[in-house]
């Protein structure tokens, strides 16, 4: 009985992580995105750490692989570096979760997403203007890149807020209504 109870909530938080991510396919403002929530909700209730990782960057993957062939069809040069940007950056942003999510309180929640934007907006700026080709490779054209991405890390924000909040808090909700959800064992 107990392993049906592990698979149910394995199941569940997966769930949760791939509606986040099937979510990035509604139209949204730039930068308005489920990443950081669902990064930051893997590294808070996976147990195993290795699926607070593989989770939440293969929904990512699987999102990007349909914005980007069947949405979007562009190429864009330097397009494998940014990947591995913002893949990075979900990397540490669930690095950082794990620390910073010991403790279920919403200032915790609300401090990480913070946190995981800060950490966002800087990793994939930084691999925007190592690898697009749009900015001088001096201080300068860093400099620039950041200024020039203000209002998405704005929308980021604001998205990471919310997004957490909600992932967080739905699954809260179902443990108060299932409170069998509550193990904290993983499948493997």
């Amino acid at each position: 009985m107990e392993n049906k109870k592990v698979n149910l909530r394995f199941g569940i938080i997966c769930a949760v992580i791939l509606l986040a991510a099937v979510s990035r396919l509604i139209p949204h403002p730039a930068g308005f995105a489920p990443i950081v929530g669902m990064a930051l909700f893997g590294a808070a209730y996976y147990s195993k750490r290795h699926w607070a990782y593989i989770i939440p960057i293969a929904a990512m993957m699987l999102s990007d692989f349909v914005l980007n062939t069947w949405v979007y069809s562009a190429h864009v040069d330097g397009l494998m570096f940014w990947f591995l940007y913002t893949y990075g950056a979900l990397a540490l942003i669930v690095l950082m979760g794990t620390f910073t999510l010991k403790k279920m309180r919403i200032l915790n929640m609300a401090g990480s997403a913070v946190g995981a934007s800060v950490i966002f907006y800087v990793v994939t700026n930084f691999g925007s203007w190592l690898s697009s080709g749009m900015y001088l490779h001096t201080w300068e054209g860093l400099g620039t890149c950041y200024v020039a991405a203000l209002p998405f890390f704005r929308n980021g924000l604001a998205g990471d807020l919310l997004y957490t909040g909600v992932l967080f808090g739905a699954f809260e909700l179902l443990i108060y209504a299932f409170p069998s959800l509550k193990t904290q064992h993983d499948i493997a």
